[in-house]
C-alpha cells in the first residue's frame, strides 16, 4: 500500500505545482475563464477515483454520475482500510459505513452505520431519488438497500480483522473517554504500545474520500464516503454522511467536502461554512483556511493533535484546500490531466 502511494505521489507531484496552462496553481483562472469539466477529491487515493469520475465527465456526463462512479473505486479497494470494503471495523468488530451525495438541484441522500453493503454511496443516491427522506441509518438503511437490489456481503477482510484483534490486545474494552481514538502499533518484538502518530484522522490515518465535480454543463455535485474512525464506538457517526458538515453543494457558488476528525467538522458545519464563505467572495483556498481557523479557535489544544482538511471547488473551476497539519493532499483532474497537490496547513 505504501509503495503504491509513494509511486503515485512521485509521479503526480511533478505536476502539482503547475496548472493545466503551465501557470502556478494559485493563478488558475486568473483571467476569469471557467475551467470545466473538473473533478477534485481528497487524499492520494483520489487519483484513481478521479479517473473513473472523469471518464464520465469527458463524455458530457452529469457531475452527479461522475462523483458516484469516482468514489466507488476506493469503496471497492481491498487495500484501502478507511473506505468501504476492507474498512477497519468498530471496536465490536463490525464494519459500518457512512456516505452522502448531493446534486446541483439541492437534492441529497445519506446513509449512516450501514453494514454489509460495499457501495454505500449508491445506497445514498437511492435514498435521494426514491424516498422522501435525506438519511437512513443502521438496520433501516440495510433493509432499504436489500429491497433495492444491493447484495449483502462480508466487508471484514482477514487483514482488517487481524488489525482489529491486535488493537483489542491493549484496548480497554469499557467506556473510557476517548479509548476509541487510540490505536496500537507493534514494535517488531511482539509488544504493542500506544502511538500518538496513529490517531484516527491524523496524517497517517485518513478516513474519508470526499469528491466534488463541475461538469461541462456548469453544474456541480459531490459525494463523500467512509468507514469512519478505526475501532470507533459502536454507533459512532462522524461528519461524512451529514449534509453541510462532510459535504455541501450550492450550484450558484461552489461545493466543498471535508476529511479528518468528523466531530470537529460537525461543530462548525464545515462544508456549508466553506461554501458560504465562497459566496461572500473568498477563494476556495481562503474559504477552507477560514473554516480550519474556526476549528482552531474553538478547540485550540485539540486542534494540535488531530487532522482536518477542507477541499473546495467553485463555479469557475477554481479549487483549493487547507488543513490543520502537514500531510493532507488532494487530487485534481481536468482535461484528462492529473495533479496531486499538497494542501497548505496551519501547524
Amino acid at each position: 500500500m505504501n509503495s503504491r502511494r509513494n509511486f503515485l505521489k512521485t509521479a503526480a507531484l511533478g505536476a502539482a505545482a503547475l496548472s493545466l496552462d503551465g501557470l502556478p496553481a494559485t493563478a488558475q483562472n486568473s483571467k476569469g475563464k471557467v475551467r470545466k469539466p473538473v473533478v477534485v477529491s481528497t487524499w492520494d487515493f483520489g487519483i484513481a477515483a478521479n479517473k473513473a469520475a472523469f471518464d464520465v465527465l469527458k463524455n458530457g456526463g452529469r457531475a452527479l454520475d461522475a462523483v458516484e462512479a469516482g468514489v466507488k473505486v476506493p469503496e471497492a479497494d481491498p487495500n484501502n482500510h478507511t473506505v468501504g470494503y476492507s474498512g477497519f471495523p468498530d471496536r465490536d468488530g463490525r464494519v459500518t459505513l457512512d456516505a452522502c451525495i448531493m446534486d446541483e438541484l439541492g437534492n441529497c441522500g445519506s446513509v449512516a452505520a450501514l453494514e454489509h453493503i460495499m457501495h454505500p454511496i449508491s445506497v445514498a443516491r437511492k435514498v435521494m431519488e426514491k424516498t422522501p427522506h435525506v438519511m437512513l441509518v443502521g438496520e433501516g438503511a440495510l433493509q432499504f438497500a436489500l429491497e433495492n437490489g444491493f447484495k449483502k456481503e462480508n466487508l471484514l477482510t482477514p487483514e482488517s480483522e487481524k488489525a482489529w484483534k491486535e488493537w483489542l490486545k491493549k484496548a480497554e474494552y469499557k467506556p473510557v473517554i476517548n479509548i476509541e481514538n487510540k490505536s496500537y502499533q507493534g514494535d517488531g518484538k511482539g509488544a504493542t504500545a500506544f502511538n500518538p502518530l496513529q490517531l484516527p484522522g491524523n496524517v497517517y490515518n485518513h478516513d474519508t474520500i470526499g469528491m466534488v465535480a463541475l461538469d461541462a454543463a456548469g453544474n456541480l455535485s459531490g459525494a463523500c464516503t467512509t468507514s469512519g474512525m478505526a475501532f470507533k464506538m459502536r454507533g459512532r457517526v462522524g461528519d461524512s454522511p451529514i449534509i453541510g458538515a462532510g459535504l455541501y453543494v450550492d450550484n450558484e457558488v461552489g461545493a466543498a467536502t471535508a476529511t479528518g476528525v468528523g466531530e470537529e467538522v460537525i461543530r462548525v458545519v464545515g462544508s456549508f461554512l466553506v461554501v458560504e464563505l465562497m459566496r461572500q467572495g473568498y477563494s476556495p483556498e481562503a474559504a477552507c483556511k477560514e473554516a480550519v481557523m474556526r476549528i482552531v479557535k474553538k478547540k485550540s489544544a485539540k486542534a494540535k493533535e488531530i487532522q482536518i482538511g477542507f477541499l473546495a471547488l467553485n463555479k469557475k473551476g477554481q479549487h483549493g484546500a487547507f488543513c490543520l497539519q502537514k500531510g493532507f493532499s488532494y487530487a485534481v483532474t481536468a482535461a484528462g490531466q492529473e495533479q496531486l497537490i499538497q494542501g497548505k496547513h496551519h501547524f
